[in-house]
């Protein structure tokens, strides 16, 4: 009888894991089955700033729709187990972050938060709050939010446009002054937080590979980007996209609806690759796709901001369009778009391109 009851035993086992192992971040057809939204905030219920405010009335719009749509709001932490370890999340889930770390992000968002219990995470730009900026956070507000449990990472120091080489610089210096930034935005938040921060906002949204692989340098765990999309299990740690919500037409509720309902579009290689641009004229832009056989045959679109929307090819797994064209803007968004065939669903994938110009100054800060 002991043989018959352990086997009985491990079949018990074997049942009560068995929901756990059919948990799977994608489907036996390639469907993605999670899909997350991050979104960014910066200014909230600054009506002097329009570019990068949203009203705080639509702010609580969007949270409430959030809360009667049956989204679940996680924090950071979670979203890197997700990408890190395939932790199971909710089908809904977002990931709310605000840049900057203005005062009215204490004075007017947290409120607002803390009514709907969402975590959240605060990147901060340090020498804003370090020399007591009047538009920022002090170091009070931001311990005060931190005890209360909000989150705080870095954003940098001078919050300059790191993905641009200073004029006179040759690389080994302007990896120099990149690494000094880091040390010190990284040495500031660790004293005045009590910890290490682990994940990095690259200023302005804009990155070339140089900048990435310097902030990963020092142990980083995350890097988030300003290109728009979703993230899902295929997503890069050190590329996460979010999707801005501010402005007269990306803080509305449509373009917050629409992004909600976005998906993310995995790809195994772009053309050109994200970061500079070795060539202005490139004959092709596209990418290799991961799962080809996801989307409506000619629903597969190539964007790039300087020359809008065009219509793909396929070829085996490459979606692509050729050029003619040279890029004259210091920086490029190229886009791969597609419905997928069983949900109708939008899904998207950015990446940045970025020229390398003449006379960009280190101080340069102005709004994105």
């Amino acid at each position: 009888m002991r043989p018959i009851l352990l086997l009985f035993v491990f079949f018990l086992i074997f049942l009560s894991i068995s929901p756990c192992i059919a948990v799977e971040t994608k489907d036996s057809s390639g469907g993605e089955g999670t899909t997350v939204t991050v979104l960014i905030f910066h200014r909230i219920g600054e009506d002097k700033y329009p570019t990068t405010n949203i009203a705080v009335e639509r702010f609580r719009e969007q949270l409430e729709y959030l809360k009667e749509n049956d989204y679940t709001v996680i924090p950071l932490q979670q979203l890197l187990q997700f990408l890190r370890n395939g932790m199971s999340l909710p089908e809904r889930s977002v990931v709310i972050t605000i840049d900057d770390g203005y005062r009215s992000v204490y004075e007017n968002g947290w409120p607002v938060l803390r009514d709907y219990g969402y975590p959240f995470t605060v990147f901060l730009y340090v020498r804003a709050t370090d020399n007591k900026h009047w538009n920022y956070m002090t170091w009070d507000q931001v311990m005060e939010m931190k005890a209360a449990g909000v989150d705080f990472q870095n954003h940098g120091f001078a919050h300059d446009h790191m993905a641009f080489r200073p004029s006179g610089m040759d690389m080994d210096e302007y990896r120099a002054w990149i690494r000094t930034d880091l040390a010190l935005s990284t040495r500031i938040l660790s004293e005045k937080l009590q910890e290490r921060p682990r994940y990095f906002a690259v200023p302005y949204g804009e990155y070339n590979m140089d900048l990435l692989e310097e902030i990963r340098s020092f142990g980083y765990e995350a890097i988030l980007l300003q290109d728009p999309g979703s993230v899902s299990s295929d997503t890069d740690p050190f590329s996460i996209p979010r999707e801005p919500i501010l402005g007269t037409d990306w803080s509305t509720m449509e373009h917050f609806q629409m992004v909600l309902e976005r998906v993310d579009l995995p790809i195994a290689g772009k053309i050109p690759d994200a970061g500079q641009l070795s060539d202005t004229a490139p004959d092709r832009f596209g990418a290799h796709l991961l799962y080809p056989e996801r989307y409506i045959p000619g629903s597969l679109g190539i964007y790039i901001s300087e020359l809008g929307w065009h219509k793909a090819s396929m070829q085996g797994d490459l979606a692509s369009i050729t050029n003619s064209s040279t890029l004259s803007r210091r920086i490029n968004r190229v886009a791969i778009s597609g419905r997928e065939k069983g949900s109708g669903r939008t899904a998207i994938r950015y990446w940045m391109l970025v020229r390398e110009i003449e006379d960009v100054s280190a101080n340069d800060t102005a709004n994105p």
